[in-house]
C-alpha cells in the first residue's frame, strides 16, 4: 500500500499512468464500449466492478490534464436520433472542476471518438451501465 493512492486503481493503471507523457490520451469506456476491439493495439486495463465516476476521480487524482489543448477531456456525442439523457456527462464535469478548475470539456462524433480511443495509450474497461458515458483524457504537465 502507498499513501495518497486511490485504492480501486490497479497496479497495471498505476503503471500506464506514470509512463505516459505530456500529450498522451486514455479513455474510460462504459460497459457497452468495444474495449477490446479498440485497444488490440494498446493496453487494456479492466475494471468491471467500477463506475466511470469513480475511476475518472482515481484517475485525475494523479494526473493532470493538458492546459495546452482547447479540450483535454472528450465525450462521445450522442449518436443523432438516438434518444437518450446523459446525466452523468454533468458527474464528469463536475469531477473535472474538482481536480482541474476550469477545465473544458469537449465532445466527438460517435465514430470519430473510436478512431481518437484507437491512438490512446491505455484503454480503461468499466462496468458503467450508463449510456454514453466514454471519456478520454489527454495528459499534461505538472506545473
Amino acid at each position: 500500500m502507498l499513501k495518497g493512492i486511490p485504492n480501486l486503481l490497479p497496479p497495471e493503471l498505476l503503471k500506464i499512468l506514470m509512463e505516459m507523457g505530456h500529450g498522451d490520451s486514455i479513455v474510460i469506456g462504459d460497459g457497452n464500449f468495444p474495449h477490446a476491439s479498440i485497444a488490440k493495439d494498446s493496453r487494456l486495463v479492466r475494471m468491471d466492478g467500477h463506475g466511470a465516476c469513480e475511476v475518472l476521480d482515481a484517475i485525475l487524482t494523479l494526473m493532470p490534464l493538458d492546459t495546452y489543448v482547447d479540450a483535454p477531456v472528450s465525450l462521445m456525442q450522442v449518436t443523432p436520433g438516438d434518444d437518450v439523457a446523459t446525466p452523468i456527462w454533468d458527474e464528469f464535469a463536475k469531477i473535472v472542476e474538482k481536480h482541474q478548475p476550469g477545465t473544458k470539456i469537449g465532445q466527438i462524433e460517435r465514430f470519430a471518438f473510436y478512431d481518437a480511443a484507437r491512438k490512446c495509450y491505455a484503454v480503461v474497461s468499466t462496468g458503467e451501465t450508463a449510456l454514453y458515458a466514454n471519456v478520454i483524457l489527454q495528459k499534461g504537465v505538472i506545473k
